[in-house]
Order: structure tokens, then C-alpha cells, then sequence
């Protein structure tokens, strides 16, 4: 069988899968949910044993040691992956959800009601526990998965999806809902994105590079999450302790995050005040800054910023700076260079604070809060299968509801349209 032959023949089996899956009640669901937590329970040490094998591939072909780390497979992680399951299930249903009701003054009634999207491709790289995470997430909003994980995770992989199809189907998951693209190679990727009418959306989850390429080769819809070139501007109203905080958290929190902070606009009538005391403290904790002219005047330890700097998503402890003379350049730096993810504004004074939030046209724009909270349990969504950065569908963190579509049930007493 043609690489492609078996593609469609994987898609035919999701498709007959997701049918099956939407007859499922919430109950049924969480109950083959439970019966995934406790196969992972009772696989661990097969799941140890093939990551074992992945690490040591890894290590052979020069992975660095950040990329091992988020490849490995420990006991607390195999716990994490089984608690992150029964955090789902915890979670409402959204399935079956009334968004909307009304009564035509003819008596016809429009009832829109959430329902699963149907078949859901997920592209991903490095981190194992995905496998599950993406998996239980698709499945409780209703919805048939196909699993493309990175090759150097393939031996965890397949571990970790054949332990969820054992103990999800002694549980009653349909055949085909859950699935793994097993094979290495990558044209399977194009044809996964190209099954039109077997596959209804693709999200990848991974590096820039990944998703422009999936989104290049896609002829089904994708949600995409490009980078997070998030941005912080201090402003002249600002509280500069408060800033110095956010500042500091945005940036050192967790850097290699798409949400952390990458470029800081200070108002120019601050800049003085504030640029010294704040390097001082990056400086302390190993950040490398770089600025712009005026900038550098103020702390001359900074490196030069170049063009690309603005651009970048450093996901390290690097942050570009630069001194804007106002709101209105401060919002223009952010819709040259910024990515749509997460930008915030420090300020006291309510017009500037109005102005932010209506012309900074991001995902999640924020007043006096640090841009690391975008994040699909810090809002209240318990779970999150990524972060979109597109404007159609789904915007910011994707919970379950973002994993639903809708459609309209019409009802009527033998109503004729005239």
C-alpha cells in the first residue's frame, strides 16, 4: 500500500470513528477518558523502556540538552500525564451546549447548539506527553484524533498511543477515533494535511518553522500559532515599581515560553527613571539586553539591537528594548513587528489604557498584568490544546469549547417559506 493509499485509509477510519464518538454521551466519554489514565498507570514501564530508547537515539544524534529534557519520560511526568486526564474529565462537556435560542414571529424556532468539529489532525514535535494531552482533549469535545509526533519521540510515541487505544477501547472508544501516524516519514505530514473531506482541521503544535510549513502544504483548514513575540510598554503614567515587576516576571518567569516577553517599549519622559534600575535587576538574573539608541545612552552595557531583533521570538533570556516618544509609536512598533499573541501596556492613566486594549489588535492584550498568564489553565479553561494567533474560529488559548463548532436546529409545525 502507497504512502498515500494508507494515509486515506487512516482517514476513512477516523471519519467512521468520529461518527461513533458523537453518539457518545459524557458519561461515556470520561468513562474511556478513565480507562486511558489507568492503561498509562499500567504501561509505565513499557512507556519508560521506549523512551529510553528514544533518549539514547537522541543523544547519538546531538540533541542538546533542553531537547532531552523536554523528550524525557519520568515517573512524575507518566503521574502528570494520568492526573491531566482526570483533569479533563472533570471538565464540563461542551457538546450539546445551547449558545443560542430564538422564536421567529412565525413560531419557528433556531435553537444553535455546540456540536464536535468531527475529525482533527494534530502535528507536534519533542514532547511526548502531548501524545496524551491532545488526545483526551479531542476525544472529550467529541472528535476522532490523528497524532503526528516528531521522530525523535516516535519510540514514546507509539507507546503512549497504543496504551490510550488499549484502555480507551476497553472502555467503549470507537475504532479509529484515536490514532498515531506511525511512520517516520515525512511526506506523511502532506498527505495528513491534505486529506480533504476525511480530516476537518490540522493544529500544529511545535516550532515557527513546523507551521509554516504545515500551513504551506495544508488544504484543510489549520489553526496556527506562529510565535509569541509578546510585548510590554512601560508608560509615562506608569507606576515604575510595578512595572520593574511585570517587567521581570514577563520576561524570567519562564523565557522559553511562547508567552514571555521579547520586547520592551519604555516611554521616553520615563525611560531615565526606570531603564538603570530595571537592567540592573535583568542583568542580575543573566538576562542579555539589547537596545536602541537611546536606550544604550541610558545603560551602555546593552548590546545594539539590529532590524531583526524586533522580529525575534528568543524563547531565552534576551530582551530587545527600545525608547518610543509616545503611546501612538509604542502601538505602531507593536503592529510592524508583533505577532498577534500577547502584548501588554503598564499604565495608570485610563486613556492610554483604553487606547492599548482598542488599537493593539492581539489575542490577549493586557493592563498591568504580565503577558505569561496567556495560558489556557491561568483562564479558567483547565486545559489548553495550544495557543492561536489566527482571528477565525478560535483566538488565544484553545480549551475544550475552541475544540467544538456549531450548527442550527430549526424547528417548525409544517412551516413553507413564502
Amino acid at each position: 500500500m502507497s504512502l498515500h493509499d494508507e494515509m486515506v485509509a487512516l482517514g476513512d477510519r477516523a471519519l467512521a470513528g468520529a461518527r461513533a464518538l458523537a453518539t457518545l454521551s459524557s458519561a461515556a466519554k470520561n468513562a474511556l477518558l478513565e480507562g486511558m489514565a489507568v492503561a498509562l498507570g499500567t504501561h509505565r514501564a513499557a512507556l519508560l523502556a521506549a523512551n529510553a530508547r528514544d533518549l539514547a537515539a537522541g543523544r547519538e544524534r546531538g540533541l542538546s540538552g533542553a531537547l532531552l529534557d523536554r523528550l524525557a519520560l519520568t515517573d512524575a511526568r507518566i503521574d502528570a500525564m494520568i492526573a491531566g486526564i482526570r483533569q479533563v474529565i472533570a471538565l464540563p462537556d461542551p457538546v450539546g451546549e445551547l449558545l443560542a435560542q430564538q422564536v421567529r414571529p412565525d413560531g419557528l424556532q433556531i435553537d444553535k447548539l455546540r456540536v464536535p468539529i468531527g475529525v482533527i489532525g494534530i502535528i507536534y514535535e519533542a514532547r511526548p506527553n502531548v501524545t496524551a494531552d491532545a488526545a483526551v482533549l479531542c476525544l472529550k469535545a467529541g472528535n476522532a484524533v490523528i497524532l503526528r509526533g516528531g521522530s525523535e519521540a516516535q519510540h514514546s510515541n507509539r507507546a503512549i498511543g497504543a496504551a490510550l487505544v488499549a484502555g480507551g477501547e476497553a472502555a467503549g472508544l470507537p475504532a479509529g477515533a484515536l490514532q498515531l501516524v506511525e511512520t517516520t516519514d515525512r511526506d506523511a505530514v502532506r498527505e495528513l494535511v491534505q486529506l480533504v473531506g476525511r480530516v476537518d482541521l490540522v493544529i500544529p503544535r511545535g516550532g515557527e518553522g513546523l507551521i509554516r510549513a504545515v500551513t504551506e502544504q495544508a488544504r484543510v483548514p489549520v489553526i496556527k500559532h506562529y510565535k509569541g513575540v509578546c510585548h510590554v510598554y512601560v508608560d509615562a503614567s506608569a507606576d515604575l515599581a510595578m512595572a520593574l515587576a511585570i517587567v521581570e516576571n514577563a520576561k524570567c518567569q519562564r523565557p522559553g515560553t511562547c508567552n514571555a516577553l521579547e520586547t520592551l517599549l519604555v516611554h521616553r519622559e520615563v525611560a531615565a527613571a526606570f531603564l538603570p534600575e530595571l537592567a540592573a535587576r535583568l542583568f542580575a538574573l543573566g538576562v542579555e539586553l539589547r537596545g536602541d539608541e537611546q536606550a544604550r545612552a541610558l545603560v551602555p552595557a546593552m548590546k545594539v539591537a539590529s532590524e531583526q531583533d524586533w522580529y525575534d521570538e528568543y524563547l531565552e533570556l534576551i530582551l530587545a528594548v527600545r525608547v518610543v516618544p509616545d503611546l501612538d509609536a509604542a502601538i505602531a512598533h507593536i503592529t510592524r513587528y508583533g505577532s498577534q499573541h500577547s502584548d501588554a501596556i503598564v499604565a495608570q492613566a485610563e486613556l492610554a489604557q483604553q487606547r492599548f486594549v482598542r488599537e493593539v489588535d492581539s489575542a490577549a492584550v493586557y493592563i498591568n498584568a504580565s503577558t505569561r498568564f496567556t495560558d489556557g489553565g491561568e483562564f479558567g479553561m483547565g486545559a489548553e490544546i495550544g495557543i492561536s494567533t489566527d482571528k477565525l474560529h478560535a483566538r488565544g488559548p484553545m480549551g475544550l469549547p475552541e475544540l467544538t463548532t456549531y450548527k442550527y436546529i430549526v424547528r417548525g409545525t409544517g412551516h413553507l417559506r413564502r
